[in-house]
């Protein structure tokens, strides 16, 4: 999620090198699965937009044209197997340039996603100055293509309180096995919103909308504007939630079941991870024996917390079923590494702008190497 202009990155005009890189497209025409779109459309796919995006199952890319107040599902045909990055890769911006036809310094890159079942490391890219969108994929190898979609099914859905007098930015989508999620905000007095999208996904359908009100740890009150940055589907004892990571850093879980369109959701604030910090990506993984909730944000008050103003910590799963909360929910030791016990920061984190889970082992970073950006593979710890 989560453009930042700091991906604006430009080192001089660069050339197009003949042969270097092709756009992708795929030989024949992809099989829509029935349980993921309905009425999908083939072909003719332009995106408005390019924001954050995610995996749903069978190669499933979403995508949220931000600002535009929609989402897109695409059945990408990208099913495996697994191939890892085989070394980190370097000029990122100057990769995907050469694959646009453009220079380094009109690329942005909005978000970043792997593919669970290829490896495959997709990128939600703007380029200046036609605001065209595009998803650019980088392969095992390094190699960069900007997707066509001519033989992919796709389906559009425009969310719910997309008028003249109101806008809808989406921060974060994902999927779980019934119905794809976004959340974002628009402009009334209850702005922070979840929406319902159920599968399979209907072309030209709606979502079902909730109104999200969040108690801010660090601020003391209970605020109903502010939007989840980035959030997780998550299921417990049968029941489904939504956790969300906010600006100034409370994680928080909303109850989705047995709601109705349009109903206020009250959520319950978990943890605080201090103040002065933007979510950037939020995901969750297992590892021995233990798991984890991990936050990556951007630090925009001073002191910082490492060598970088982008950095990440990860909670303990088991802080969800805390209760303790609200007022009295966890606050993290801003002062240390570690602290309270099963909170602590991820080494691995510190100067990536942007962040990925691959595997419970493994997840993919963009990271800033002194203005210069790469993608690589670090180790969860």
């Amino acid at each position: 999620m989560k453009a930042l202009s700091s991906l604006l990155v430009g080192v001089g005009v660069i050339g197009l090198i003949a042969g270097a890189l092709v756009i992708h497209a795929q030989a024949s025409p992809i099989a829509a699965s029935p349980g993921l779109l309905k009425n999908p459309q083939t072909g003719g796919l332009k995106l408005a937009a390019a924001g954050a995006i995610s995996f749903g199952p069978e190669g499933l890319l979403i995508i949220a044209e931000s600002r535009m107040g929609s989402v897109v599902a695409v059945q990408t045909g990208d099913v495996g197997p697994v191939q890892k990055l085989k070394q980190r890769v370097d000029k990122v911006p100057e990769l995907i340039a050469k694959s646009q036809g453009t220079t380094a310094e009109n690329i942005l890159i909005n978000d970043l996603a792997v593919n669970p079942m290829s490896g495959i490391i997709y990128l939600s890219v703007s380029r200046k100055p036609d605001n065209a969108a595009s998803i650019v994929t980088i392969n095992a190898d390094g190699q960069a293509t900007t997707m066509v979609f001519d033989t992919l099914p796709w389906a559009r859905v425009t969310l719910p309180g997309v008028t003249s007098a109101k806008s809808t930015n989406i921060t974060d989508v994902a999927c779980t096995t019934d119905r794809i999620l976004a959340a974002g905000s628009c402009n009334e007095e209850f702005a922070s919103k979840i929406f319902s999208l159920p599968l399979p996904l209907e072309h030209g359908a709606t979502a079902s909308v909730y109104s999200a009100e969040t108690y801010h740890v660090a601020h003391g009150k209970w605020e109903t504007r502010a939007p989840i940055s980035s959030f997780i589907p998550h299921e417990e004892n049968g029941k489904s939630f939504v956790v969300g990571a906010f600006a100034c850093t409370p994680v928080a879980k909303f109850p989705l079941d047995d709601l109705k369109s349009g109903a206020q959701v009250k959520g319950v604030s978990m943890v605080e991870l201090g103040s002065g910090n933007r979510p950037l990506d939020l995901f969750e993984y297992e590892k021995g024996g233990k798991h984890w909730l991990v936050t990556h944000t951007q630090r925009f008050h001073k002191p910082l917390f490492g060598p970088s103003e982008f950095w990440g910590a990860r909670v303990d799963m088991a802080y969800l079923k805390s209760e303790k909360v609200n007022e009295k929910a966890i606050r993290r030791d801003t002062k240390q590494a570690k602290g309270p016990e099963g909170i602590e920061i991820v080494e691995a984190l510190f100067g990536a702008v942007q962040v990925a889970k691959l595997d419970n082992s493994n997840a993919i970073v963009l990271r800033d190497h002194e203005g210069a950006l790469a993608i690589e593979t670090v180790e969860l710890p």
